[in-house]
């Protein structure tokens, strides 16, 4: 099965300049625990519910005057949407990383592939050693 089949599609992002409470809103109203960040039409970091947490309210920074950019994590590792299943699985794997944003050949970013998604869609021996190895690390 590609990626294209198993992600979330219509996937909104933010300036590095959003502030941190629009994103946290941005991720109550949709239920999410991630948003992309862009700039000039790339995507340049991601923030999730954990950089709020430890980024900024863990080091008792002032949330009113953060930014995206403040928290946000760079260096986006990212997937095709006509990679396999199991291609993005081994990414997460080997990277540790619970979701990543969906590009297209022309890499514009087209959605976001979840663990959860593969649970779904994957084989059951994929999605198993994926969640293994990204949960791994936390041991």
């Amino acid at each position: 099965m590609k990626v294209k089949e198993m992600m979330h599609k219509g996937v909104e992002w933010v300036s590095p300049d959003t502030s941190i409470t629009s994103i946290a809103k941005k991720m109550q109203q949709y239920d999410i625990g991630v948003i992309p960040v862009g700039e000039n039409d790339r995507l340049v970091g991601m923030v999730t519910d954990r950089d709020i947490t430890v980024r900024a309210l863990a080091n008792g920074r002032d949330i009113s005057k953060l930014s995206a950019r403040d928290v946000m994590t760079k260096g986006v590792i990212w997937c095709r949407d006509s990679d396999s299943a199991a291609e993005a699985a081994r990414l997460m794997e080997t990277k540790h990383i619970r979701r990543l944003p969906v590009m297209d050949e022309k890499k514009r970013m087209v959605g976001m592939l979840s663990l959860g998604d593969l649970s779904h869609a994957a084989s059951q021996k994929t999605a198993a050693e994926a969640l293994k190895a990204v949960s791994g690390h936390h041991a």
